[in-house]
């Protein structure tokens, strides 16, 4: 067999790299459940044309067909892998909604497919981890207050293991809109769009944009960037806009509305993740669909990643005609930040292997006490293996230290004794009673720099 090629795109982890993986899910999961989200999952294929409803995700959508399928024959119901988990989950609110308890605290973690151009941080296939909260018609705005809270929570409990500190830079449309339209521009996508090219094209091009796609006067494309230079970590970020909104004569109550809000959420920030929620108000990706809140996360020192953990305000998440569903929710790019971990050198698994003890074999003929030894050892909850060969006792310690095995068991005429082959300390044990300690227990991930 030839020697297989990687796929671009498709990440594989080593061990101690899902080590890592594991970790971060599980905090995630852990944090979700202590905020009261309920997990669910949903299938990996939709029908085709709900995945192409956006539009400019055709290219990324993988399609499946049957291997043996006829080539003449046509597909009725063409069924894609999804790209994102908002399509499933609207999907999902709409065909349970008789089941459901609104509003709806969800969180999901799965994988997703999406066809784009590999490069540091994004890939074809990765695991996103989300969660929502959805209502029946109406949704208040104090859960787009609690949406970014949970994440910084999740964020402040995997600083523990050696994750940088983030930022969730936060706007609001309402803001946006409401400022464009009192300044005298009507076509407010095309201010988004032109205004979420800042940090890649700088305010002169970006001016220019707003010029010739928004329609902007000089005076108004400066209005434009003078708002999206406003910054913040706390409500003093409202009185700001509005200052500038009074002098350009630009009040309204489209504007007011999305500054209460945006105050609220600053002020609650700032209260329980100091530091850590950020008014930006030249965020704009998102806001052409999102009608409230938009989230983007950032990895402080590590910005040129890109955004790990984004999302935003639906108004409608999901409709059936008679009833709309509102929600607002954030989605975490776990493999993007979990690369960027194992990439950077940021963190690592104490071993790469569950095993603590690793039962020595004296012979093959005494192989059954070690298994018992191994059993005994396993019934109380220690990760437990044997030997592989009655090697040498040495070379069966040197197969413990190359797997990362802190501790060797042996059985001897004299009764069992364990090892610690880090300090070369040996005493007697009792398979009945004996345990690691709790360090040794279970692997654990560590910033890389811990001893």
């Amino acid at each position: 067999m030839a020697r297989p090629r990687p796929l671009s795109g498709f990440p594989e982890w080593l061990p101690e790299g899902r080590l890592v993986e594991r970790h971060v899910l599980d905090v995630l999961r852990r944090t979700f459940e202590l905020h009261g989200f309920a997990e669910i999952e949903t299938r990996a294929v939709e029908p085709l044309d709900q995945l192409l409803r956006k539009g400019e995700t055709s290219k990324e959508v993988y399609v499946l067909r049957r291997l043996q399928a006829d080539p003449d024959a046509v597909d009725k119901d063409p069924l894609g892998l999804h790209f994102d988990l908002t399509v499933p989950f609207a999907r999902y609110v709409l065909e349970n909604a008789g089941h459901l308890h609104f509003p709806f605290r969800r969180y999901q973690i799965q994988k997703v497919w999406r066809g784009e151009r590999p490069q540091d941080g994004r890939f074809r296939e990765f695991t996103q981890a989300d969660i929502d909260v959805v209502g029946a018609d109406t949704l208040g705005y104090h859960d787009e207050v609690e949406i970014p809270l949970v994440i910084a929570d999740a964020f402040a409990a995997l600083r523990e293991i050696g994750v940088p500190p983030v930022q969730i830079l936060v706007n609001n449309r309402r803001v946006v809109e409401g400022f464009a339209r009192g300044i005298g521009l009507e076509d407010v996508d095309a201010v988004l769009r032109a205004v979420d090219k800042l940090d890649k094209i700088g305010p002169a091009k970006v001016a220019q944009l707003l010029v010739d796609e928004a329609g902007a006067s000089p005076q108004q494309a400066q209005a434009c960037l003078d708002l999206a230079a406003v910054r913040g970590q706390d409500e003093s970020v409202v009185e700001r806009v509005r200052e500038l909104a009074e002098g350009l004569g630009a009040t309204n109550d489209l504007l007011e509305t999305g500054l209460t809000e945006l105050g609220t959420l600053m002020a609650e920030a700032a209260r329980r993740a100091p530091g850590v929620v950020v008014a930006d108000l030249k965020i704009a990706r998102g806001l052409d669909y999102y009608t409230g809140s938009v989230y983007e996360t950032v990895l402080v020192g590590h910005e040129g990643l890109g955004s790990i953990c984004s999302g935003g305000r639906y108004d409608t998440l999901a409709t059936d005609g008679a009833r709309t569903y509102p929600g607002v929710g954030l989605s975490v790019g776990v493999t993007r930040l979990v690369s960027r971990l194992l990439s950077g050198g940021l963190v690592r698994a104490t071993r790469s292997v569950p095993s603590a003890v690793l039962v020595a074999v004296t012979d093959e003929e005494h192989r059954g006490q070690a298994l018992e030894v191994a059993a005994a050892l396993r019934a109380r909850g220690v990760p437990t293996e044997v030997a592989p060969t009655a090697a040498r006792f040495g070379k069966q310690i040197q197969h413990a230290d190359r797997r990362g095995i802190p501790y060797v068991w042996f059985s001897t005429p004299d009764g069992d004794e364990v090892k610690d082959i880090r300090s070369g300390v040996q005493v007697s044990a009792d398979r009945a009673a004996w345990t690691p300690p709790e360090a040794d227990l279970h692997p654990r991930v560590v910033p890389a720099d811990a001893g």
